[in-house]
């Protein structure tokens, strides 16, 4: 009924880029936190922090882990810090908490919308009686579920504040998502991932489920499908126009 093998009985989706909107907000707020600190190293002769690095080191990831792939990408090593080092300090968690800092304030100053499709896509999973789970690597999955009105349709929520509450590695390993399907109670194989990262596609993958979706919101089908996903979609919707 909803694109998937008669075998599948729960979803487990990613939020931002497969839900919401969010990853165009994460990526801004990425950019804008890379780009100020390389300039404050380098100069203005810097080399900008660019979407294919966003794609490649950053997306799907959790946030400190996304901080030390991409600096370590440039030759950048930084001390770790802790949790409360302020958003200027030129530590992983002072670099991670400037960008947290800036994406509350873009999701404040914009507000978050599902896309239509997933929404539509939701409802159907739902109304098949699918147990549907939400994992992501953001620490703010609840307030944006929340601000999309997507909560609705949770049964089960695996964020970055479960993520490193218990110390779960962040995608590309399968962690969160074995973590998403035993909250539903239901076995890998039983259960579909829908991811539009590299890295997300990749955890699916390793973690044995039973169908992995890709989410190709930008140009990277070919690279979805390297990494594991058994069929690549532009839209949500497009699985239940399959089976009109």
């Amino acid at each position: 009924m909803i694109g998937l093998p008669d075998s599948i009985s729960a979803c487990l989706f990613d939020l931002d880029g497969v839900l919401t909107g969010t990853a165009e907000l994460h990526m801004r707020a990425w950019k804008e936190t890379f780009d100020a600190f390389l300039r404050t190293r380098e100069g203005e002769g810097f080399a900008p922090f660019t979407e294919r690095d966003y794609m490649a080191y950053v997306d799907g990831m959790p946030r400190l882990d996304g901080v030390r792939t991409f600096l370590g990408s440039r030759g950048i090593e930084l001390p770790e810090g802790g949790p409360g080092d302020p958003p200027d300090a030129e530590t992983v968690h002072g670099v991670g908490n400037r960008k947290n800092e800036l994406v509350l304030h873009i999701i404040e100053e914009r507000g978050v919308s599902p896309y239509a499709g997933s929404v539509r896509y939701l409802e159907a999973a739902r109304d098949a009686g699918f147990a549907i789970g939400v994992v992501t690597s953001s620490a703010n999955g609840e307030g944006v579920l929340a601000a999309a009105s997507l909560s609705r349709f949770v049964q089960a929520r695996i964020d970055g504040l479960v993520i490193r509450r218990d110390r779960m590695a962040g995608k590309p390993a399968p962690d969160s998502f074995l973590a998403g399907a035993e909250a539903l109670g239901v076995a890998p194989e039983n259960t579909a991932v829908f991811e539009d990262a590299q890295a997300g596609v990749q955890a699916g993958r390793a973690g044995g489920f039973g169908y992995v979706v890709g989410v190709n919101r930008g140009d990277q089908a070919d690279a979805l499908r390297e990494h594991g996903a058994d069929v690549v979609v532009g839209d949500l919707a497009e699985l239940l126009e399959e089976r009109t």
